[in-house]
This record gives C-alpha cells, structure tokens and sequence, in this order.
C-alpha cells in the first residue's frame, strides 16, 4: 500500500479556497475580539456561505468530500485560529445531515467523551453554541436537540465549551458505540490537521520574529543557539503532517487488517487517528512553545499572535485527554494486552 502526499487538484482548490478566506477574514484583531465566547457568528455565516457546513455530509451526493479534503481545509482554519466550530461540525454532521445542518444554520457538534452517570456530557467542544449534541449515553450514540446555553467556562483556548445534558431535550438514537468511536476518530484526525495549522504558523511567526528582532546591532536570527532551536521545527510539523495525511488516506480507503508494528504495517485509521492526535499535538506544543520563548516577554503579552496559538495547541487536544492519556491509548493500541 502507498499513499501520496501531494494535493490534488480538488485539494489544491480547497487549500486556495479557505487559505484564501481565513487570510483575508481573519487577523489576530478577530480572534481577540472574539475571546470572551470563542465564536464569531458573522465569520460562522461568511464561512457556511462557502459551502464549509456540508462537506463532512454522510455521502458525496448530498456535497459530502473525502477525508483527505477535509485535513487540507481544517489546517487553513488552524493556521489562522478561526473563532468558528468547525471541526466540531464536520465530526458530528454526518449523523444529523439535514438541510439546516449542511446549511449551517444549525450547528451540531460531537461530545467527544460519553455521558457521565447523571446523562450529562462534560465540557463538549461548541456545547455553549451547538443546536444539536450527538454522543454517547451508555451503549446508545444519540443526537439531542436542545438550546445552547450562549455562555463558557473560562479555559485555556477561550473555546466555546459548555456541559450539555444527553437525556433533555429532543434525543434521537442514531447508532451504538461503535458508531460513536468512528465520529470520535473522525474528531481526531481534524483536530490533529487544525493543529498542524497551528504548528506551522508558529514556525512562521518565530521566523518573522527572530528576523525582525535586533540584539547587539544584528537580528538575533543571526545567533546559531536560535538557529538550532527554528532547525527542529520541520520535523515535527512535517511528521505531523505525514501521520494526518496517512490517517486521512486510510480512511477514505475504510482500510482494517492487523496492525504489524514491527513491519511498520499500521493501517488501521482507529490508530492512526490516535497517533495523529498525539504527534500533532506534541508538535504544536514544542513549535509554540519554542516560538513563544523565542518571542521573550512578548510572547506572554496580548499584543502578539503567538500567544493565542501557545494556549490553542495545548486546549483543543485536551478536550478529549490528556498527553499521557492519548499516550497510554496509543500503546495499547499498537499492543494490545492479553487477557489475564
């Protein structure tokens, strides 16, 4: 099996189209503005306007596109750290794909971690925003229909997060826990490809930063200890990039078959999407981080960019799990224990 990292023509449409959109759309300034909720409703608009909300639909017919599309989209909205939920809506709309849904005049989102014993789901990403909430209660994978509380915790990526209950409202049964593992699957890989976008445009603003900065009369790129730290960044941004294009490919091939990791035969997108979401986040944990340093005390200050991108890298991912979490769940993936 083989797989091929260059866009194609679709691809390449999608990347110009929404590279294109959040360049223009949205700065630093928006994303600020936008803090206290962590959603923008007339980004939201302008973005569902281009089509955005259905592309995650149940079938190509109805506009739904490949995974591998999806990726190079969700990494144009992670380099620009867009207040929209839209990896929240792509995982989850495939289950509830009516037409207000593919519109985007309702949004839906994924709880990406089961309802605990009194039916209610904590911290959903978009809870404070979504409509609709598909999840799981017990064995059952439901959808509920129910308002949107319009308020967040405070939190480390100022995301519109919110508790929501499984069990109030207008709840549909749409699968079982299998279902509910593939939508989270699904949460994953476009978590992982937004924080791709995040680790680049880290890699950027350290470049920019480090180029226009002067210390003892020269730029302080000019200082080689900076040089070998900005000399890591490739590798990790780019095999970041690998593992989500990888997990991309395996499932819009709906590939299985035993996992061989001494033969370096790992197909299966279950984990594939957890190695993708723990080397994605790893990578854009060091490449903000790094660059964040590199900035000295204005990294910390709100007027520069790489502070909202050091507090995202680190809050997406952690609505699932922790580091070490993912970690433990990887392994037990590549090596399963034996009973007993």
């Amino acid at each position: 099996m083989s797989f091929d990292l260059e866009l194609d023509e679709d691809q390449q449409a999608i990347a110009e189209l929404f590279g294109g959109f959040f360049d223009k759309e949205v700065g630093a300034e928006r994303v600020r503005n936008a803090e206290s909720l962590g959603f923008d409703a007339a980004l939201w608009d302008s973005l569902c306007d281009l089509g955005a909300a259905g592309m995650s639909a149940a079938s190509a017919d109805a506009g739904g596109v490949r995974a591998s599309d999806l990726i190079v989209a969700c990494e144009m909205m992670g380099r620009s750290a867009a207040p929209v939920p839209w990896v929240e809506h792509l995982s989850a709309s495939p289950y509830v794909p009516d037409s207000d849904v593919l519109k985007g005049s309702r949004i839906v989102s994924l709880a990406v971690r089961p309802a605990d014993s009194e039916g209610i789901w904590r911290l959903v990403p978009a809870g404070a925003i979504a409509n609709t909430i598909v999840g799981l209660d017990g064995d059952e994978f439901v959808a509920v229909n129910s308002a949107a509380p319009g308020v967040a915790p405070a939190n480390h990526g100022s995301a519109p997060i919110a508790d929501r209950a499984s069990r109030t409202g207008e709840r549909r049964v749409i699968g079982g826990r299998a279902d509910f593992e593939i939508a989270r699957d699904r949460w994953r890989l476009l978590t992982s490809a937004s924080l791709v976008g995040v680790a680049k445009k880290a890699l950027e603003l350290a470049l920019h930063y480090l180029g226009e900065r002067e210390q003892f009369g020269r730029p302080i790129a000019a200082f080689q200890a900076l040089q070998h730290g900005v000399a890591d960044f490739p590798a990790h941004v780019d095999g970041a990039e690998l593992i989500v294009h990888k997990t991309a490919w395996a499932m819009d091939g709906d590939l299985r078959g035993p996992v061989d990791v001494g033969d370096g035969k790992v197909h299966a997108p279950d984990v594939l999407a957890q190695m993708a979401l723990c080397f994605a986040r790893d990578a854009a944990a060091l490449t903000t981080g790094r660059s964040l340093h590199y900035h000295g005390s204005y990294g910390f200050s709100q007027e520069y960019e790489i502070q909202l991108y050091y507090r995202r890298a680190r809050a997406w991912p952690a609505l699932l799990e922790s580091p070490e979490a993912g970690r433990a769940r990887l392994a037990d993936l590549l090596w399963p224990r034996e009973d007993g």
